[in-house]
């Protein structure tokens, strides 16, 4: 596999995306995040890519969208209990249909906004646009369906889709990037 072509892809496609969430104000211009949230995602993407193969046919914006809403969710727990998010089954991000409500579980249940609220509704408005973006960007690689490369290129999408979704949780949350100016110290480092 051509690591660089998919690295440069998956750089693009986040650059994008960034873009598209910065003019949209849910970030600013940056994807926040944590070697922990990183990790989640390598823990979790076997599962989840497992569930969302099965929707690429039918519902191919489901199927990177649903990237998303798992960092979300994920970012989420995160904040709240390090330990247990570290332990976390991707099962248990399920709705009550399993793969199919993971959405409305994790916005309601997790993010505890009302489904029919403002900004759930701007939630799921970023999402769609960036995960049909997402999509657009895998078509215009016209590469051979079910090839190797294609789930390559769909899997990097979804790692995107799942770092813009924990950035955004992030975001929401209060966490920011913050220049940190060491002082000297006379005498030196205290420690």
């Amino acid at each position: 596999m051509d690591t660089e072509y998919l690295k440069h892809f998956e750089e693009r496609l986040q650059q994008n995306v960034l873009h598209l969430c910065t003019t949209d104000g849910v970030l600013d211009g940056t994807f926040l995040s944590t070697e922990d949230l990183d990790k989640r995602w390598h823990d979790l993407a076997p599962e989840y890519m497992a569930d969302a193969v099965e929707q690429i046919r039918d519902y191919p914006t489901v199927s990177v969208a649903w990237a998303a809403y798992l960092g979300l969710g994920v970012a989420c727990h995160w904040d709240e209990d390090w330990e247990a998010c570290m332990k976390a089954t991707y099962k248990s991000y399920y709705g009550s249909q399993g793969f199919d409500d993971m959405d409305e579980h994790i916005v309601h249940d997790l993010l505890g906004l009302p489904l029919d609220g403002v900004e759930a509704k701007h939630l799921e408005n970023i999402i769609r646009r960036c995960a049909e973006y997402a999509v657009d960007a895998i078509r215009h690689e016209q590469i051979e369906p079910q090839s190797p490369r294609a789930f390559h290129v769909f899997a990097r999408a979804c790692r995107v889709m799942f770092r813009m979704g924990a950035a955004i949780e992030l975001k929401r949350l209060g966490y920011k990037f913050q220049k940190v100016q060491f002082s000297h110290f006379p005498g030196g480092i205290p420690c």
